[in-house]
């Protein structure tokens, strides 16, 4: 059986340039607490209370409002407020495009997690202590 040479590419450049680049990484969605956040709301399609949402998410009132507000005002989460049992709450759930953006996030990070995998399993690891000849530590 004969190797598959790589495709030519016209323009020239190295076809591996920028492989793990990974133009779908979205800061909004990459921050920790965001992705904490996002993650509890789509496990809930109903939404969740405040309250519960902090809770899960280990979050303080203020950063988690915070969080919230940054993610309202990129069309990804939406705010209910309201009262149940006479008390006032806040309800939070993801919109149609953030539940949609979210999972597309969610496949860009598959995607790097198989990458990952890929190239370590490939990798020789060298020997411990120096690298190669004229390398020296920082």
């Amino acid at each position: 059986m004969a190797s598959k040479k790589p495709e030519p590419n016209p323009s020239g450049a190295d076809p591996t340039s920028g492989r793990f680049a990974y133009e779908g990484l979205e800061r909004i969605f990459h921050e920790k607490a965001r992705l904490g956040i996002l993650t509890s709301l789509v496990a809930h399609p109903k939404g969740l209370v405040f309250c519960d949402l902090k809770d899960l998410c280990a979050l303080t009132d203020g950063n988690l409002s915070r969080h919230l507000q940054v993610l309202h005002e990129a069309g990804l989460v939406e705010v209910w407020k309201g009262y149940q049992h006479n008390r006032p709450q806040t309800l939070c759930r993801l919109t149609d495009v953030g539940r949609t953006r979210f999972l597309e996030y969610i496949t860009v990070l598959e995607n790097v997690v198989g990458d990952a995998l890929a190239a370590s399993s490939k990798a020789e690891r060298p020997p411990v202590g120096a690298p190669s000849d004229g390398w020296s530590p920082a």
